[in-house]
């Protein structure tokens, strides 16, 4: 093997390379450039967009500039749709765009027609990058090449998700005694969703020929390190653990899913409009986001690689149920997680009882755990 054929061998496989490069440039507010069946366009995250970024679309767009939404946020507009839709932009108004993505007295002024498949890339990156699902887009020639722009093939970007499920592997791994459960490892797995780690923590000694008790349990900074009182994520990981170590083990899978999927940056604007009045569920399609933004295909496959086929899945949600059923492992039982009911999160937890199917006895929680003044 010669030197340059070395160093290839040392490089990601190139189509992970160039989708992972892309959400980077999102993520850092640069543009990058989509290519998909002979078409090609260039894509911006609205979040990006300032006097500078308007000027260069402008020039780059000759009037055929678009903002993409998804369906939450036009249906927030007062456009009823089941799909992605793009409003013509003929001038990159910085005024106009923000208006349209976040404000929340914001009405349609223009027709809405159907996304392309440039425009649902775009909308995809977004997500991975999670950035708010606004995206600028601008059509370019097929075989453009601006220096310096970061290329996103759509094949790749369409498989991203799913490949990356496919390659999560064990990274590291060690015993991590904590309070009330002395004999716990933590066991760090790499990919999954975009370029995070994911962490399954391993309390006891779970027998593995019989079903394990597994938690799906999301990331939440507020609720598991600081507390937050609007939710109950903090009370159901550590009680989970506790449960798991006073019940023969289990396996908690703690993912890196906050806010539902669309990152804490997203999340703490949807509290900022929930401090507002809005519901959990209202914040977040106000912000573009429908119910759940989360994938579970990658926490089946770092079960199936710790040796688990059946299992005990404690949740309270009806969709992790039916993801680990999906994905090929046996669902013997499921069991529900509550914590404490407060003031602060009593409709927090009705919502998700009442919008989104979550089994939660309100009415059972309060009488039985009295709400906290």
């Amino acid at each position: 093997m010669d030197r340059a054929g070395a160093l290839a061998s040392l490089l990601p496989t190139p189509e992970h390379a160039k989708v992972e490069r892309a959400i980077g440039e999102l993520r850092a507010g640069r543009p990058v450039l989509l290519r998909d069946h002979g078409e090609a366009a260039i894509a911006l995250g609205m979040e990006a967009l300032d006097a500078r970024a308007a000027s260069a679309l402008e020039q780059l767009a000759d009037g055929r500039a678009r903002l993409v939404l998804p369906p939450a946020r036009l249906r927030r507009l007062g456009a009823e749709r089941a799909t992605a839709g793009v409003i013509a932009l003929p001038s990159v108004d910085i005024a106009r765009v923000e208006s349209l993505a976040l404000k929340l007295d914001a009405r349609i002024d223009a027709p809405v027609s159907p996304a392309g498949g440039l425009d649902m890339l775009a909308l995809e990156l977004a997500s991975l990058s999670l950035v708010l699902p606004a995206m600028i887009v601008v059509p370019v020639p097929a075989d453009a090449a601006p220096e310096g722009v970061v290329c996103a093939e759509g094949a790749l970007v369409r498989d991203y998700r799913r490949a990356m499920a496919r390659q999560i592997h064990i990274v590291s791994r060690a015993p991590v005694p904590l309070e009330g459960a002395p004999q716990t490892e933590f066991v760090v797995f790499r990919g999954g969703e975009g370029l995070r780690d994911q962490v399954a923590i391993i309390v006891g000694q779970p027998d593995f020929s019989q079903p394990v008790a597994v938690r799906l349990h999301s990331a939440c900074l507020t609720g598991d390190l600081f507390g937050s009182l609007k939710c109950d994520c903090g009370d159901q990981l550590r009680g989970t653990v506790r449960w798991m170590a006073e019940n023969g083990g289990g396996i908690l899978l703690y993912l890196d899913q906050e806010g539902r999927g669309n990152g804490i940056a997203n999340k703490i604007r949807a509290y900022k409009l929930q401090h507002q009045g809005y519901d959990t569920y209202d914040a977040d399609e106000i912000l573009g986001f429908d119910l759940d933004q989360r994938r579970f295909d990658f926490a089946a496959e770092m079960l199936k690689q710790l040796g688990v086929t059946r299992v005990m899945i404690m949740t309270n949600n009806p969709v992790k149920i039916a993801a680990l059923q999906a994905a090929g492992l046996e669902v013997a039982e499921d069991r529900r997680v509550h914590g404490r009911p407060t003031v602060e999160n009593v409709l927090y937890l009705a919502s998700k009882r009442d919008r989104a199917g979550h089994f939660i006895d309100l009415d059972d929680l309060v009488a039985h755990k009295p709400i906290r003044d």
